[in-house]
């Protein structure tokens, strides 16, 4: 039985896609150890029941789990400690994981490193496959630089300059490298110090099978008799989401029966719940608390349309958000405050409608002109498109391809 060691600070409990991946990869008959951190995130605190001495090790669905010591990131309003405590939260995985590296040798045949921020963990990959003389794989989710300057908005060579150069080590020691969309792709392999292209792949984020279209659902405080049109966002309340734009478009939208149905949580859960109280639009809202994915679809059965959005930057114009594939493998039409590979897939699939990234004005005209089409019709063909371009069994089948030639 081949054994693949799976690195990815965030792991089930923490919702992520790289939870089914694991799982998709036991079920194909490989045994699979995660080497994770102590789960923490979105909120910044571990979670009930996970601490330095409890659940440290675990059996998940075949997955053998194993959690490494790590800070949490913490929860500040003030951006200064909220950029410190994500610093300490990564260095003290990867500090943790380089002594774990140096202990054990679990026999694995590839390491596999999955870079949801931070970049920083690929290097527990790159040490493992190293001092092992196994393959290293890299799965790219979130570009950095760029997504350290994004995020915190420092610019300074000194910082980010260092982080550069950490990231082309990682680029050249990696045997092969994944991204999530095309333009990662082109970014990777045209960085300053060059990346070989043979060895950069575009392999997309898929959903899990339990994102399908289903009949409506009662969902409690959803399923009201008022006949309105709900637009559904799932997932993490961020501020590279760029959700200040949404109370803004609802009081815009004060004579359409239209309602926002917000499911997650997240650093800018409070100020966004602010800003809807202070524009007086709370009756256009249904905030709801972060659920389990499995309940996501239940949700979205409710709803008319998924919304997404992010802030206005050259990172997110190249980023393919996961809950994209979501949207379109429940067959909902998507409303987008959003342009690059988000807008271009939205209109090859001709299935909703992109409007000017921190628009509201924007926003509330596209969810007008949503209202008037046939979001039936925009729904299926989110399906069809997901069906032919994120098929989880065909990007599955891709990348074991690529892990036995790997292993041989």
């Amino acid at each position: 039985m081949k054994h693949i060691l799976l690195v990815s600070q965030y792991f089930y409990p923490e919702t992520f896609r790289v939870n089914d991946m694991a799982v998709a990869w036991v079920k194909r008959g490989y045994k699979v150890t995660v080497l994770t951190g102590i789960p923490n995130y979105p909120l910044g605190k571990f979670f009930a029941g996970y601490d330095y001495k409890h659940k440290r090790r675990e059996l998940w669905k075949g997955v053998d789990i194993i959690r490494i010591p790590l800070i949490a990131r913490g929860n500040s309003r003030n951006k200064i400690l909220n950029a410190a405590g994500m610093a300490v939260n990564y260095l003290s995985f990867i500090v943790s994981g380089k002594r774990w590296v140096k202990k054990n040798d679990i026999n694995a045949d590839l390491v596999f490193t999955v870079e949801v921020s931070p970049m920083t963990q690929a290097l527990i990959g790159i040490w493992y496959g190293k001092r092992y003389h196994i393959p290293a794989f890299l799965y790219v989710q979130d570009l950095w630089p760029e997504n350290v300057e994004t995020v915190t908005g420092i610019h300074n060579r000194a910082i980010i300059g260092p982080i550069d150069k950490m990231v082309d080590k990682i680029y050249r020691e990696t045997d092969k490298i994944f991204t999530t969309s095309p333009s990662f792709v082109e970014a990777i392999v045209n960085r300053i110090v060059p990346v070989d292209r043979d060895k950069v792949h575009y392999w997309p984020q898929y959903a899990e099978e339990f994102y399908r279209p289903l009949p409506r659902q009662k969902v409690e405080d959803i399923n009201r008799n008022d006949n309105s049109y709900k637009i559904a966002f799932t997932g993490n309340i961020g501020t590279a989401q760029g959700l200040e734009i949404l109370p803004i478009a609802a009081e815009l939208l004060k004579d359409e029966n239209v309602k926002f149905i917000i499911v997650g949580d997240g650093r800018y859960q409070q100020e966004l719940k602010r800003q809807i109280n202070t524009l007086g639009v709370k009756e256009k809202f249904v905030m709801l608390p972060r659920m389990q994915a499995e309940q996501i679809p239940e949700i979205l059965s409710m709803c008319d349309a998924g919304f997404i959005s992010f802030n206005k930057t050259t990172l997110w114009e190249m980023t393919i958000p996961a809950k994209l594939q979501s949207y379109m493998a429940c067959g909902k039409a998507i409303i987008a405050s959003a342009s690059g590979e988000t807008k271009r897939i939205i209109e090859e699939a001709e299935c909703g409608v992109c409007t000017e990234i921190g628009s509201a004005e924007a926003l509330a005209g596209g969810i007008r002109e949503l209202m008037k089409a046939d979001a039936v019709e925009m729904g299926r063909r989110a399906r069809m498109y997901f069906e032919s371009h994120f098929n989880k069994k065909i990007l599955m089948d891709e990348m074991e391809k690529f892990i036995l030639e790997a292993i041989r």
